[in-house]
Parts: C-alpha cells; structure tokens; sequence
C-alpha cells in the first residue's frame, strides 16, 4: 500500500493546538513521502456533534497550512458502508448480542481474571441461552452487538513507539443507541480509501490491536501506524482547555498568527525554522519523533 495519511477530527469542539500538532505531523509524514493526504471527519456521534464546528475545524486546518486531496469525507454519509461490514461479520458467526449496562461492565471486567486487559469486557453475554437471551430482550433495553475476539493477542510495530502487543477484547462494534461504533467505522473508512499509514496521538496505541484484528476478518489491507507524541500542559497534564490559550482563535487573540503557532507546534521536532510548507516537507525527519 502507499503510504496515503488522513487527519480525522470530530466536530464536537474546536481543535486545540496539540490537535493541530497531530495534524500537522500525519500531513508530513504522507507529503514527505509523496503520498495523499486525506481529510474525514468523524461524526458519527450525533448527540455531540455541534453545528459549525466542522467548518471552524477545517478552517484552522487550512489557516495552518495543511491541505488535502479529494473531497472531504463524513462518516455520516457512510452509513451502509459499516451496515454491509456489520452483517459480513454477522455471516461469520463474529458477533453476538449485550444487554450488560456500563455498571455491571465495571463491576464484571474488575473481577475477571485471564489474559484480558483491566477493565476489558469480560465475556459476560457472550455464551447466553436462548431463554437467557429471550429474558433480557423482555426488560426492552436494545441490546449493542459486540464481536467474538477470543482474547487474540495481536502484535504490529509502530514507526515511532516500536514493537507493540495487545490483547483483544469482545469490543462494541455497534452501540444500543444504534450507532456504529468508533472501532469498527475507522477500519472500514481506512480500507475503503485505502489509507495506507495511520500518523494519530499516542492515546489511540491501545486501540490499534483490536483495529487490526478487525480489519483481518474484514479482508482489508493492515496500514502501517505512527502514534505521535501528545502535547502536555505546563503541569505535564494532557492538554486541555483549563491549560489557557490552547486554540488557533485564542492565540490569534493574544497577537499569534498561524504561522507562528505552527512552528512553535513543530520547534522540538527541529523544524522552528520553517517558514513554508515546502521547507517542512524537505526537512521532516520521522526519526525525530519521539
């Protein structure tokens, strides 16, 4: 596969400058090696999903230099996309129903033992009778579908974190309110635009095993990952609104241009000194991703 990147935002907020950093990084990870860069946007969470943000987050994108080929795409407009994924996996028996709330979740992954991970779904529907099944479907509360992973331990490495091994839990592939779940949409909107290296933060390394397993049973190609560094607060916390000036509009208003926020978003990388978009692209170093 070619090493095409995508950014992928949620339109629930605006981007703060470590979401831009990110993005900055996918961008030049794919245009250094002459590759596409896509842009998608994740919105498939209706309840969180705020008008306008899309266009201020694709504005701030732009106003920091990154561009993208094609259309914007919206996990929205996809829908029979993961429908088709969904009853593939179905006709394979990799699926099966759960009523279980997020309490009995808790209280069942904290007293289970075995090679899942802490706080993994356990299993507890997994193995259900049909008077069992028949049972819960009578209290009325929709049931999530959740896939049959049988605790698979799946290994990749990473370019910038390295070798990486993670057990695979019965993860949700589509919720009780309906909706497609996070985990199985990215896979299938990976492969379908066939994206080909994934650059994103390194809180989504955890999640990168049951993606890749998933993406197997679906018959598509595995992308190459690159998880970056996260940008921290002042007090080493994970950056966030409580940390001050954190977006592109606040740092307009404290006398910053993009331009500016965009090479003090990339200086530890040893590129500060970059005025164009050119002059990224001919100085990026991957290894200095750390």
């Amino acid at each position: 596969m070619r090493p095409d990147g995508r950014f992928a935002p949620s339109p629930t907020g605006d981007l703060h400058v470590g979401n831009l950093r990110t993005a900055l990084l996918a961008w030049l990870f794919a245009r250094s090696q002459g590759a596409r860069f896509l842009m998608r946007v994740e919105d498939l969470d209706a309840g969180r999903v705020r008008p306008g943000l899309e266009a201020r987050q694709l504005a701030d994108l732009r106003a920091i230099g990154i561009d993208w080929d094609g259309p914007v795409v919206r996990q929205s407009e996809r829908q029979e996309l993961y429908a088709g994924a969904l009853a593939r996996l179905d006709a394979g028996g990799l699926l099966y129903r759960c009523w279980c709330t997020r309490a009995e979740i808790r209280e069942a992954a904290s007293a289970a033992h075995g090679p899942l991970p802490e706080g993994a779904y356990p299993g507890t529907c997994r193995e259900l009778t049909t008077a069992q099944a028949a049972e819960r479907e009578a209290y009325g509360r929709p049931p999530a579908w959740r896939v049959r992973a049988d605790a698979a331990a799946v290994t990749f490495t990473d370019r910038v974190c390295g070798p990486f091994t993670g057990v695979v839990d019965d993860f949700v592939v589509r919720r009780n309110d309906g909706a497609y779940a996070y985990n199985l949409a990215v896979v299938v909107d990976d492969g379908a635009q066939e994206v080909g290296e994934v650059v994103r933060g390194a809180d989504l390394l955890d999640s990168t095993p049951r993606q890749l397993w998933l993406g197997e049973r679906l018959g598509l190609a595995a992308p190459a990952y690159a998880h970056v560094p996260l940008m921290l607060g002042p007090d080493g916390a994970r950056l966030a609104k409580r940390h001050g000036a954190v977006t592109l509009a606040e740092r307009a208003a404290l006398g910053q241009s993009p331009a500016e926020v965009r090479r003090e978003l990339l200086a530890p990388f040893g590129l500060g000194d970059c005025v164009t978009m050119e002059e990224l692209v001919n100085a990026f170093d991957p290894a200095r991703i750390r």
